[in-house]
């Protein structure tokens, strides 16, 4: 049980986070809540907002997104982040890096599947089942054998 309550508290690496922002504003300009609530689609549960403004703020000065003030919705004007042409190139050279690890991870998990068939015992076949049906027919319920089994 314990493991399943770990397993399920894992989420993405940070690093990941600048990828995603990007993978999501290359669809469409965002404000920074919204995209706040798209990260949690690929995983993202804990996200502190104001590091992820912050981060916005960083890649703004970095040329990889730019912003600019949205007045058309009622309330408060509010940030709109799309991505740049830098982005865009950003972008594209981070997928080409995943691919490179996802090539990585996908032979990691060709071997570990593989020693773990070293490790599992293999099905009993019917055969086997069969046999020990019989045998448990030929013993009485407190454990001994009949007589014409001895």
């Amino acid at each position: 049980m314990a493991a399943d309550k770990k397993k399920d508290s894992i989420s993405p690496p940070k690093n990941f986070l600048l990828p995603f922002i990007l993978l999501l504003l290359s669809k469409m300009s965002l404000h920074g809540y919204d995209l706040i609530q798209r990260l949690t689609t690929f995983g993202f549960h804990s996200l502190d907002q104001g590091n992820i403004y912050r981060m916005l703020r960083k890649m703004e000065k970095e040329e990889l997104v730019c912003s600019e003030w949205d007045t058309t919705g009622p309330g408060p004007a509010k940030r709109l982040y799309s991505i740049t042409e830098a982005g865009h190139t950003y972008l594209t050279s981070y997928a080409s890096q995943l691919e490179q690890y996802q090539s990585m991870l996908d032979q990691f998990f060709t071997m570990y599947t593989s020693m773990l068939e070293l490790y599992i015992p293999p099905l009993r076949n019917k055969e086997d089942k069969i046999e020990e049906s019989n045998e448990d027919l030929r013993r009485n319920h407190d454990g001994t054998e009949k007589e014409e089994d001895r």
